[in-house]
C-alpha cells in the first residue's frame, strides 16, 4: 500500500494523533494498545459521545470459521443521524459511505492501527467538497480516534 499525506485540513486536525498515513482517503493512526483494547476504547468513546454503535465485526473470527487466520482485524460501524443526515443532504449518495466505520488492525510488525475514511475524501468522492458537515465529522472522528489511542 502506498501512503501519502491527507488533505491539508485533515492533516491539521490529525497532527496531534501521530497520523501515520492516509492513502486513497484512509486515515490511519498508530495505537500503543493491543487491538482488542484499542477497539474496546474506540467503542466506549463512540458511545460516550452519543453515537449509535450498529455493529462490531471481528474479521479474524470470521476467518477462523473458514479455516483461515488473520491478525486482529475488527470494524466498528457507528454514527448518528444528526451528522449523517446533513452530509446526505449535500449528496444523498454519501449514504453509501454511512454509517461511519473504523477499522482496528494489527500489522505484520505487531503495530496496531485505527483507520477510517477521511470525510473530506468522502465529500470529494460525492462531488460535495464544500459540504460544511464534512469538517465537523472529521473533527469528531479525530477526537474519537485520539481518545482511543491515548495512553
Amino acid at each position: 500500500m502506498t501512503f501519502r499525506q491527507p488533505l491539508a485540513a485533515t492533516l491539521l486536525l490529525a497532527a496531534s494523533l501521530s497520523l501515520a498515513h492516509a492513502a486513497d482517503g484512509l486515515i490511519a493512526v498508530k495505537s500503543p494498545h493491543s487491538a482488542k483494547a484499542t477497539m474496546d476504547k474506540l467503542e466506549a468513546v463512540a458511545k460516550e459521545k452519543g453515537l449509535n454503535v450498529f455493529a462490531r465485526i471481528d474479521h479474524a473470527a470470521g476467518a477462523t470459521k473458514v479455516g483461515k487466520t488473520l491478525r486482529a482485524t475488527e470494524v466498528l460501524i457507528f454514527g448518528n443521524p444528526q451528522g449523517g443526515t446533513p452530509f446526505m443532504e449535500c449528496a444523498q449518495s454519501v449514504g453509501i459511505d454511512l454509517p461511519l466505520k473504523a477499522l482496528v488492525w494489527e500489522d505484520a510488525a505487531a503495530q496496531v492501527w485505527v483507520g477510517y475514511n477521511d470525510p473530506a475524501w468522502i465529500a470529494k468522492r460525492h462531488a460535495v467538497e464544500s459540504c460544511p458537515v464534512a469538517g465537523n465529522i472529521a473533527k469528531a472522528l479525530a477526537a474519537i480516534t485520539e481518545a482511543a489511542v491515548a495512553k
